[in-house]
């Protein structure tokens, strides 16, 4: 064969392999199987995840409503959006209530001839606040329900939560920005379970450490390595891993993210989706008393899945 007849022979060779790679009808990954087209139910799943989330964020009484928390210092406080109200609020009439505490309790005195709900009802005389750590926690409407005051216990000491419809941070939300939902980061992992009581120590954005029960850890194969989360229990019977990994601060939010997994089986398996792996409510506020990771949740790997950084106004 001469070296036109090779040269033509090879041309035809490769115009053939090209023509059968053209005729397989959709891309593929170089390993050859069909990873790079996600499966239309995984992506419905986590589309209708995202949407969930941003509508929760959009409520009314949503995270990005928070316009003020105020720490309860003195035996009284008078309250209002008044220069003159020791807990000025960033919204709602120029005054108030007053509001005191004796020992650990707290009550609120309306102002005369302001329209003020607790709990929903009417309210014109002097109650009581129950804070979130108590079973029935009070909740006080002003601005014909726009505006809500909840009590609130974070290291032994009391604040109000002020949230309002007409937040800017609500009004103003630039809605969420997300890695491509990936099924390679919805993992199978197994859970190790932690002796009945366990704790760790939790700190948390204002400064605070607590003792949060952890009921195991999930344990996650990636790149070759076991890495390992330990849970909270927050008392619904689900997993709640608050994680911080190498994404954050350089593409994800910089104190960590959030995400939780179903109860494990009775084998132990648990899938970790990171996909809906999501940022705290201090990444949209400055008004929120988030948990930070644990160093022993601190992973020395770019979980590139779930939501991104906040773009818009927030902390």
């Amino acid at each position: 064969m001469t070296m036109r007849e090779q040269l033509n022979w090879r041309l035809a060779l490769a115009g053939c392999v090209l023509t059968i790679a053209g005729c397989s009808g959709s891309p593929q990954s170089p390993a050859g199987d069909d990873t790079m087209r996600p499966d239309a139910s995984f992506i419905a799943e986590e589309n209708a995840w995202r949407a969930r989330r941003d509508e929760s964020l959009r409520k009314p009484d949503g995270w990005t409503s928070l316009i003020g928390l105020h720490w309860i210092e003195l035996k009284a406080h008078f309250i209002g959006s008044d220069a003159s109200s020791g807990i000025r609020l960033a919204k709602g009439p120029p005054k108030l209530g007053m509001l005191q505490r004796e020992g650990e309790r707290v009550f609120f005195t309306p102002e005369q001839g302001v329209a003020l709900t607790l709990d929903g009802e009417p309210v014109t005389g002097r109650v009581e606040l129950h804070d979130d750590m108590s079973q029935t926690p009070s909740v006080i409407g002003f601005d014909d329900g726009k505006g809500l005051i909840t009590l609130i216990k974070r290291d032994g000491r009391h604040a109000l939560r002020v949230k309002h419809a007409e937040a800017e941070t609500r009004t103003g939300f630039a809605g969420l920005d997300y890695w491509p939902a990936d099924p390679s980061w919805k993992v199978a992992a197994k859970f190790v379970a932690n002796p009945p009581g366990k704790t760790i120590a939790v700190a948390d954005i204002i400064g605070s450490i607590n003792e949060e029960p952890s009921p195991g850890a999930v344990e996650f194969q990636r790149e070759g390595k076991t890495w390992r989360i330990d849970a909270l229990d927050e008392g619904d019977g689900r997993l709640f891993l608050v994680f911080a990994d190498r994404t954050n601060g350089h593409g994800s939010y910089g104190a960590g993210r959030f995400v939780y997994a179903d109860k494990p089986d009775a084998d132990g398996n648990v899938v970790v989706d990171f996909n809906q792996a999501y940022n705290p409510p201090c990444a949209f506020t400055a008004f929120a008393t988030c948990p930070l990771p644990p160093p022993e949740n601190r992973l020395d790997l770019a979980v590139t899945a779930g939501e991104k950084q906040y773009a818009g106004a927030g902390h």
